[in-house]
């Protein structure tokens, strides 16, 4: 073998060995910028320029060009998946393809809670998930979505039961639709079911119910006896003359205190003019309101009003009498204060 083929074959090797360490590097080397995870967003139909922009847009790679190679060597051009990423500090460019690539997203911690109406709730999942409130609120007061789950439009809401759900950012209004129904069963066992059955109350009405309760007190203690009152109400054929119902009707949610003349709002949700529940909740329950219409205080009370001490808390009465009483204390009390 001549000397220039030897030359020749170690330049070569040469090369082979430093291309062998430069394409180890850019495969096995830790690529995430800093000491703190790196979450990204890719949204769906997503390019592969688009997903290099998301990553420099997010400061998340040391190393733009070694990705590239990487990504290119693993054909993630033709395999990208959209959804919520996040890195960990050692990720290596080969870990950072692959859970790309493989669509391994991260679910997110959904919280469901503190809600008047249904835009509240796209508004609040539209945080959550790729899909925009407006799309999410189009399909969940479509008519035909309700009806095919067992509810109607006003009654709707009754199907979203409170708490922090996991979810993926891919969720489709759809698929967060039937994970609700899904939650909404599994929260009405048959023991509830055959306590609020007691009182002549189903699932639906106990949600209204509970969602009145909301609204009239924050004191936990005092739900279960609130929720007394309604039953106690709904059975004897009387009026619910709830106020946060008349709240509801108008619309003004700002309303501080309910007047005379608030009372002659004409709607099916002023319990004032109509007998029995309305036909739909008033807002989305807390847990602890709901559970304090299953576990329903039973008592005599037919009346309930908040004491006139900033307490939050409310006298119960058995009589129309003893509830003026109680009804006067607190009007003074408002006028007092200059709380029109």
């Amino acid at each position: 073998m001549s000397k220039k083929v030897k030359i020749g074959l170690a330049l070569l090797l040469l090369v082979g060995m430093i291309t062998y360490l430069l394409v180890g590097k850019a495969i096995f080397s830790p690529n995430i910028k800093g000491q703190e995870e790196k979450t990204i967003f890719i949204p769906s139909n997503a390019t592969l320029n688009d997903v290099k922009r998301i990553l420099q847009e997010n400061d998340v790679l040391i190393q733009q060009a070694s990705f590239d190679v990487v990504a290119g060597y693993m054909n993630y051009g033709n395999n990208i998946r959209p959804g919520k990423y996040t890195f960990k500090p050692d990720y290596n460019n080969r870990q950072i393809v692959g859970k790309l690539r493989s669509g391994d997203q991260g679910p997110q911690k959904v919280v469901i809670n503190n809600i008047r109406l249904m835009q509240d709730l796209a508004g609040k999942v539209s945080k959550y998930i790729e899909t925009d409130s407006l799309t999410i609120l189009a399909y969940l007061q479509n008519p035909e979505t309700a009806v095919a789950l067992g509810f109607s439009q006003d009654n709707f809401m009754s199907m979203f039961i409170p708490n922090t759900y996991e979810m993926f950012w891919t969720t489709t209004p759809e698929k967060f639709v039937k994970r609700m129904k899904t939650e909404y069963d599994k929260f009405w066992t048959e023991e509830r079911k055959a306590k609020i059955a007691k009182n002549n109350v189903d699932p639906t009405q106990a949600y209204i119910l509970a969602s009145i309760v909301e609204k009239e007190s924050n004191y936990d203690p005092e739900r279960p006896t609130i929720a007394g009152v309604y039953i106690n109400r709904l059975k004897a054929g009387e009026k619910l003359q709830a106020d946060p119902t008349v709240v509801y009707a108008m619309g003004d949610f700002t309303i501080q205190r309910v007047l005379y003349s608030h009372l002659k709002t004409d709607s099916p949700y002023n319990t004032y003019m109509y007998a029995g529940l309305p036909p739909g909740p008033i807002c989305m329950p807390s847990l602890a309101s709901l559970e304090a219409v299953v576990n329903a205080e039973d008592h005599k009370y037919m009346f309930f009003c908040a004491k006139a001490d900033n307490s939050g808390i409310h006298a119960f009465a058995e009589t129309y009498e003893e509830h003026q009483k109680n009804a006067d204390a607190f009007a003074q009390w408002l006028n007092s204060l200059n709380i029109k």
